[in-house]
């Protein structure tokens, strides 16, 4: 088995075993939540006082594991008491009630828990009250810009950045190469078809699937725009789409549940708090989300760029909100612990009103957090502008904000 090691994700993982809590990794189909276990599953393997049970419910040779009951025999059968066991189960929302079965393992001293699961609401309901907080998720996204070089071979550069933006971070594409646009997007609708089949229309017991697809066409044609649930129900309408509020509120939550997007509250900068208006969406992959808009639209760098710097953010441990300043709005404030950046991304600069948009939005801001613009301009590097440095996309997708 051919596995790339990820050690952001794994060095995390490592420093979890042990604790005494269950480790959910959480993430988009595809986005390499099972690499991250089997490579787990691998080192452990190597290890001579560790038993590992390991469940791939994505496999049919484990189809016989449904519900609750059938894990708990299957693992008794394989406990040892003398050894370190870990019960890693991959895709745990397929076993019916997985929770009841879960609570006999969990706090055992010799026993650690890891599963994965492409749906959020496995953290919702009998799993987060019979744990009461004695669980930590780990999510996975795609590859990041450098690992994404690596899967692929790529030396960094023009081309390399384009097939990023192109295609996407999903680390199932390595088999087929970057060189064949019609593989890779039968490789995308695959992908695409069993998160909106198996995590949505399945789990959500979806009845209205055309207006599902729509919405999500049109959020993935939206990236970065504000949206409620009042302008999408009427720009539906105004499509001949009549549905009610309460059916975007359910499809919507469903979507984001589904880890196809992410919902990004605004925040008042002025007032320090959050506002529960107008979200903005960004997708887990642009890959995926390149091939729901298809043709032309697919191409538009600026929405990609936004959504690549979200994503990255994240991934560098922020929480991500939408500024608000009085009427200005600010891409991303991004806090993690006591820091705070603020951050414009912009596809090219090289216009005076975009210069004066991209840096002036972030001048009104008075408080000494570092702010940044993010932008793939050519010749404009690393540059500060009134104390706003600007840094170029990739540099940041490699660095942060170093």
């Amino acid at each position: 088995m051919d596995i790339v090691s990820r050690p952001h994700y794994y060095s995390k993982l490592e420093k979890l075993l042990g604790k005494g809590v269950l480790i959910v990794l959480t993430g988009q189909r595809r986005v390499g939540k099972s690499y991250v276990m089997k490579e787990l599953v691998a080192r452990k393997q190597q290890e001579p006082e560790a038993n590992v049970i390991y469940i791939d419910k994505e496999k049919t040779a484990f189809d016989f594991i449904a519900t609750y009951k059938d894990l708990v025999v299957y693992i008794d059968e394989r406990l040892d008491k003398s050894m370190h066991n870990y019960i890693l189960i991959d895709e745990v929302q397929e076993i019916e009630e997985f929770e009841r079965g879960l609570r006999n393992y969990y706090n055992e001293s010799c026993v650690d828990v890891v599963i994965t699961g492409s749906n959020s609401d496995i953290l919702s309901g009998e799993l987060a009250s019979m744990l009461s907080g004695r669980y930590i998720e780990v999510f996975i996204q795609g590859l990041s810009y450098p690992e994404f070089l690596e899967f692929h071979g790529l030396e960094d550069g023009e081309g390399a950045m384009n097939k990023y933006i192109k295609y996407g971070g999903l680390p199932g594409l390595r088999p087929f190469g970057l060189d064949n646009p019609e593989t890779i997007n039968d490789y995308l609708q695959g992908v695409y078809n069993t998160i909106l089949v198996k995590d949505i229309i399945r789990r959500k017991k979806v009845r209205n699937v055309p207006f599902l697809e729509n919405l999500i066409r049109f959020i993935a044609d939206s990236i970065g725009k504000p949206m409620s649930a009042t302008s999408i129900q009427n720009y539906m309408a105004s499509n001949e789409s009549d549905v009610s509020k309460n059916l975007v509120l359910k499809y919507m939550k469903a979507i984001t549940e589904a880890y196809l997007s992410t919902s990004v509250s605004r925040y008042n900068i002025h007032g320090k708090r959050l506002l529960e208006t107008n979200e903005k969406f960004y997708f887990g992959d642009v890959g995926i989300r390149n091939f729901i808009v298809g043709g032309r639209r697919a191409d538009d760098v600026e929405k990609i760029v936004e959504n690549l710097v979200y994503q990255h953010m994240v991934r560098l441990g922020y929480e991500v909100h939408v500024g608000l300043l009085y009427s200005t709005e600010i891409d991303f404030v991004g806090k993690k612990g006591d820091e705070t950046v603020y951050v414009q991304a912009s596809y090219l600069i090289t216009e005076e009103k975009t210069f004066k948009r991209e840096f002036g939005n972030l001048l009104p801001i008075k408080d000494n957090y570092p702010k940044y613009v993010i932008s793939m301009t050519p010749y404009m590097d690393a540059s500060n502008w009134e104390g706003i440095i600007h840094i170029p996309l990739a540099d940041f997708l490699k660095k942060g904000f170093e």
